[in-house]
């Protein structure tokens, strides 16, 4: 039988509704949560992400600011305008859109926003909490939405193997470091495969759950998936579509149709981990905000 499909647009939307009626509650308590959205530059990608981020804020009850600086923008410039959101009391998570123009250090700008309002999960400070297992801290938001995605489709994880393909810092260490920790949604033996990896196939075909963050459509076959393995497709790759309005379609790194007849459970592309990664900022912007009040 085909895989299941794991919606991720009905579990956001849970948990985006979940994230409103938080909101609602410090309203009522007289803060409003606060999001941040900075982008430099005009990058059409980018105005997408940014957009939709501004807009899941306002639709959840909080107040957001979406701050357009043009594409010369100096690394000082930057710099001050996220020490002045630092100190705004209405803001209570900050995003810098990625990627920033080549005059700016992106790792400079990380560790400058502070870890309290660092939603997306990137400073330092996160990331050490993260890989040590506190959770006071935030965890990156695409990792933490595929950990939500797996527990709410009754994906068992302790004592299973995990594969992750793939070593960014956005995704594959951070999607490591949180299936490894002991907890009942870990407890997973894992291994993490790269493009040095000798014999892929073997690793992957290895997996019980299996994470594929690599950034190549279709790269993940049938031939590469264990039977009855849960699938999860973070691939998110723009390619030729003659067929499409746009003239181009989003494509994961698994290879969709052939891996369903193979795989329990798959995500989709469209549809799957990418609605969970704007429902995860929503839900650490508003934690960011709750725990002003402790």
């Amino acid at each position: 039988m085909p895989a299941e499909l794991i919606d991720g647009r009905a579990i956001a939307k849970r948990l985006r509704a979940d994230v409103a009626e938080r909101a609602k509650k410090l309203v009522r308590r007289g803060l409003k949560p606060g999001l941040a959205v900075v982008m430099v530059g005009d990058d059409p990608a980018s105005a997408v992400y940014t957009n939709a981020k501004a807009k899941a804020a306002d639709e959840a009850g909080m107040y957001s600011l979406n701050l357009r600086l043009p594409a010369e923008t100096s690394q000082a410039d930057l710099l001050a305008r996220v020490d002045a959101l630092n100190a705004d009391p209405k803001i209570h998570g900050i995003l810098v859109q990625m990627p920033l123009p080549k005059q700016i250090d992106p790792d400079t700008v990380i560790r400058r926003i502070d870890p309290a309002k660092d939603v997306d999960g990137f400073h330092p400070v996160n990331v050490g909490k993260m890989l040590i297992g506190e959770r006071d801290g935030f965890i990156p938001c695409t990792p933490a939405g595929i950990q939500v995605l797996l527990k709410e489709s009754g994906v068992k994880t302790p004592g299973k193997n995990c594969v992750v393909v793939g070593r960014s810092n956005i995704v594959g260490k951070p999607m490591v470091a949180l299936m490894m920790q002991d907890n009942e949604n870990a407890n997973c033996t894992v291994t993490v495969c790269h493009r040095h990896t000798v014999d892929l196939k073997s690793q992957t075909r290895a997996a019980d759950i299996l994470i594929v963050a690599a950034g190549r459509p279709r790269m993940v076959t049938a031939d590469m998936v264990k039977p009855g393995a849960v699938v999860i497709d973070v691939g998110t790759n723009r390619v030729a579509d003659p067929q499409s309005k746009t003239g181009t379609r989003l494509q994961g790194d698994v290879d969709f149709e052939s891996v369903r007849e193979v795989a329990s459970k798959i995500t989709p592309v469209p549809g799957g981990v990418g609605p969970m990664t704007i429902a995860m900022l929503m839900a650490n912007t508003v934690r960011a905000a709750e725990m002003t009040l402790k």
